[in-house]
C-alpha cells in the first residue's frame, strides 16, 4: 500500500511539474512572439506523432515514409520562413533541428519514442533554450523529464553564477562592442584602416560575448530548474586550430551537424580517400552557412570555414589533439576575426570593401571613433574576460569559484561583478544576436 502511495504521489509530482513547465514554456514564447505559437504546437504534435509511428513498426518502408515526413515537414517550415519570409518565428532553427535529432534517433534505434506527449512538448519548447539554444538532443533531456526534479541548492546555486556571468558578457562587454562594430560596419567607407581592424576584432568579441552569455543564462536557469544542458561553449579563443576552435564553439549545432551531416557524407565519401573527406567538410560547412539564413554572406563564411580545414586533412591532424602555443591561438584567432567580416557584412559587396579598407590609406587615423564608445570600460572588460577564462579554463564557468574561502570573498566578487554590469552597461541595449537565427 505504501509503495502504491508513494508511486502515484512520484507520479503527481513529475505530472504537475511538467506540466508547468509546458504551460510556462508557451507563455513564454507567447509573449516574445505570440503570432507564433501556434506554429510550436503543430509542428510539436505532429512530429510527436511522427515520432510514435517510427517507433510502432517494424516496417523499413514505413519508418522511412515516416522520418521522410518529418524532414520535409521539419526543413521546409524552416526553409520556407528563412527563405521566402521577411521574418523567422523565434527559435524555429532551433527547435525544429530538436524535432529532427529526436525522428532520427528513434529511426536509428538511439532512443525509444516517449509515450508522454507532455514531456516531449516540454522537450521542444523548453523556455530557456528555445529561443538560441542549446540544441539539446532528446537522449540526453527526456529522460530528465521523466523524472521528478528535486531542488539542489548547489547546482541552483551554481546556476545563478553562470547567469551573472553571461550578464556580464552580454551587458558589458558585447553591448559594449556594439556601439562601435555598428558604426564601423554600417559606415565602412568613412573610416580608415585601424578603424576597421578594431571593428573586426570587436565583433568577433561581441558575438562570442552576446551568444555565449546567452547560452550561460540559459545553462544557468537551467541549472536553478533542475536540469543539465549541453555546454554550447569552451573557450573557443583558446583553441589552437580551427577544427579545435568548432569543437569549443556553438558546440552543440556542431556535433548535431557532425552527427547528421558530416558522419553520413564521409562514410558515404570514403571512397575517395583525402578528396571526400573535403568535400564532407565543405559540404557541412555550407549547410551551417545555409542554416544562418539568406545571404551570401554566410554560405562564403561557411565555405570559408570549411576551407581552413584543407590543411588540417592534408595533413592528418584534423581529429589529433591540437598543438601549439599563443601563436597558434593568435592565428587561429585571426582566421575566425577575417571570416566574421563576411558574417557581420550586409552583402558580398560590402563585405568584400571592407577588406579593401583594411589595408587603405591614412591608417593611423580616425581614432576619434573611441569617442562614441566607452573605451576604457569595454577594454577592460575584455581584457578581463580574456584573463579569468584562461585562469579557469578547466572549469564548465569561469565563476565556479567554490574553492575561495571565505564565503565573504566570493560574495564580494558577486557584488562587485553587479556593480560592474550596472555601471558600465551601455544607454543602449541590444538584441540578441542568435535571435535572428
Amino acid at each position: 500500500m505504501t509503495d502504491n502511495m508513494n508511486g502515484r504521489a512520484h507520479d503527481n509530482r513529475l505530472r504537475l511539474q511538467n506540466g508547468l513547465l509546458l504551460v510556462g514554456s508557451w507563455l513564454f514564447y507567447a509573449w516574445l512572439d505570440y503570432r507564433y505559437l501556434f506554429l510550436l504546437i503543430v509542428a510539436s504534435v505532429l512530429s510527436y506523432f511522427l515520432g510514435m509511428g517510427i517507433g510502432r513498426t517494424s516496417n523499413e518502408r514505413y519508418r522511412k515514409f515516416f522520418l521522410s515526413a518529418g524532414l520535409l515537414l521539419g526543413l521546409g517550415c524552416l526553409f520556407f520562413f528563412k527563405y521566402f519570409r521577411s521574418f523567422l518565428p523565434l527559435g524555429l532553427s532551433f527547435y525544429t533541428f530538436r524535432m529532427l535529432s529526436y525522428l532520427l534517433d528513434i529511426k536509428s534505434n538511439k532512443i525509444a519514442p516517449t509515450k508522454d506527449w507532455v514531456v516531449y512538448f516540454s522537450y521542444i519548447a523548453f523556455f530557456p533554450c528555445i529561443v538560441a539554444g542549446p540544441i539539446d538532443r532528446p537522449g540526453a533531456l527526456i529522460p530528465q523529464l521523466e523524472q521528478p526534479r528535486v531542488f539542489d541548492y548547489h547546482r541552483a546555486a551554481d546556476g545563478m553564477r553562470q547567469i551573472l556571468w553571461g550578464l556580464f558578457k552580454k551587458i558589458v562587454i558585447a553591448d559594449n562592442c556594439a556601439v562601435f562594430t555598428d558604426e564601423v560596419f554600417g559606415h565602412y567607407s568613412n573610416w580608415p584602416g585601424i578603424s576597421l581592424w578594431m571593428g573586426a576584432f570587436l565583433y568577433t568579441i561581441q558575438i562570442y560575448a552576446d551568444f555565449s552569455g546567452y547560452s550561460d543564462m540559459a545553462i544557468g536557469l537551467s541549472s536553478v530548474l533542475g536540469f543539465r544542458v549541453t555546454r554550447n561553449f569552451h573557450y573557443p579563443f583558446f583553441a589552437r586550430n580551427i577544427a579545435d576552435f568548432w569543437r569549443r564553439w556553438h558546440i552543440s549545432l556542431t556535433s548535431w551537424l557532425t552527427d547528421y551531416v558530416f558522419t553520413p557524407l564521409s562514410i558515404y565519401f570514403r571512397d575517395y580517400g583525402r578528396r571526400g573527406l573535403i568535400l564532407a567538410i565543405l559540404i557541412t560547412f555550407i549547410a551551417i552557412g545555409i542554416w544562418h539564413g539568406p545571404n551570401w554572406t554566410f554560405v562564403v563564411f561557411g565555405l570559408l570555414h570549411g576551407c581552413y580545414y584543407i590543411p588540417l586533412i592534408l595533413r592528418g591532424t584534423m581529429n589529433k589533439k591540437a598543438k601549439g602555443g599563443f601563436l597558434s591561438m593568435a592565428f587561429t584567432f585571426l582566421q575566425v576575426m577575417g571570416a566574421f567580416i563576411l558574417f557581420r557584412s550586409a552583402s558580398l559587396a560590402a563585405a568584400a570593401g571592407y577588406y579593401r579598407r583594411l589595408f587603405s590609406g591614412n591608417f593611423f587615423s580616425g581614432f576619434s571613433i573611441f569617442q562614441k564608445v566607452n573605451a576604457a570600460a569595454t577594454a577592460i572588460g575584455i581584457a578581463s574576460l580574456f584573463a579569468v577564462e584562461w585562469l579557469q579554463r578547466d572549469k564548465e564557468h569561469p565563476l565556479q569559484i567554490d574553492a575561495i574561502r571565505p564565503f565573504a570573498v566570493r560574495a564580494l566578487i558577486y557584488y562587485a561583478l553587479i556593480g560592474v554590469i550596472l555601471t558600465f552597461s551601455p544607454a543602449k541595449f541590444t538584441d540578441f544576436i542568435y535571435i535572428k537565427f
